[in-house]
């Protein structure tokens, strides 16, 4: 783990980083929820827009003029709007928040001082609440490696959630009712340590929307940091808005066709990113080939369900 330090252009503790893509309304709720709620915290926000049409730029900058904006001329995804914000960023955590997302009392005050007491923690997230109450599974996650993968996309996993054997890719068997070291945790609540994320690089521009999150936490701990994950205080979360391809979102989201099917072109394209990433060459070349196979397939099927 390296034991460098990068200098800072002020004192802040916090630096909350937002992208947004044509979510106004529930971007607007966001921010007013952090400002609200955060004021025992040292931050600063930044939003990077990519290229909305909604007006959430013009929004962002009548009400809350206080918080820094940037306004892409272009979509250009997840991975690389984090990264402007990060270059922009002054605090010693940077937070990656998720625009549709509500921050409660106490979360960001708690999961900062948890950051200060585990030196060890690269990154943590809270327990990141769906609309219907439940947790999102992407914060609780380990690896997807072949056989993890495997469970949870043909449905075994299901049929055996507390299992150790079947279900890592969720890692069914822990408890989610204390502090838990994790695999990886999901982009929509991501704190970090700022020399955790120079370490691990912080996000690789080849992910476009989906699975740049399980990279950075694959880096992380390639570093030698630990995640985890903290259930003590918690986020409402609105997963998938700005997709359209989630069910539990699908009525509150303004993507087009067009656009769910960019995105689920993403999604799998993010799986074979990582695969040949992180994989290619640890295990058999059949077993690779079945792993792009099964991607490409599941692909085929997501883009004719839409």
């Amino acid at each position: 783990m390296s034991t460098g330090r990068q200098s800072v252009k002020k004192a802040v503790e916090l630096s909350i980083i937002i992208v947004n893509y044509n979510t106004e309304t529930l971007l607007r709720d966001c921010l007013a929820s952090v400002i609200k709620h955060a004021r025992a915290v040292d931050y600063e926000i930044i939003v990077v827009d990519n290229a909305s049409s909604d007006g959430s730029v013009a929004m962002v900058k009548k009400e809350f003029p206080k918080v820094t904006c940037i306004s892409n001329s272009e979509n250009e995804g997840f991975s690389k709007a984090n990264n402007r914000g990060v270059r922009l960023s002054q605090g010693r955590y940077v937070l990656f928040l998720n625009s549709d997302t509500l921050v409660p009392e106490k979360t960001l005050p708690e999961m900062c001082a948890f950051m200060e007491r585990t030196p060890e923690a690269g990154a943590a997230t809270c327990f990141v609440e769906l609309s219907d109450g439940s947790l999102d599974d992407a914060a609780h996650r380990g690896f997807p490696t072949p056989w993890n993968a495997f469970c949870h996309f043909s449905g075994i996993a299901k049929l055996f959630p507390k299992s150790l054997f079947f279900n890592g890719y969720n890692l069914g068997w822990r408890a989610l009712d204390r502090i838990d070291e994790i695999d990886a945790l999901a982009g929509a609540f991501m704190l970090v340590r700022r020399q955790a994320g120079i370490d691990a690089g912080w996000w690789d521009e080849d992910y476009f929307f989906y699975g740049e999150d399980l990279d950075f936490c694959f880096m992380l701990k390639q570093k030698g940091w630990k995640i985890y994950f903290v259930p003590d205080v918690r986020i409402k979360h609105f997963k998938g808005v700005s997709s359209g391809i989630k069910k539990i979102s699908q009525n509150i989201s303004p993507a087009t066709l067009d656009g769910r099917k960019r995105v689920t072109e993403a999604r799998f394209s993010a799986m074979e990113i990582f695969y040949k990433k992180h994989y290619l060459g640890k295990y058999p070349g059949p077993v690779t080939w079945f792993v792009i196979q099964g991607i490409r397939l599941m692909q085929v099927a997501a883009l004719r369900s839409l």
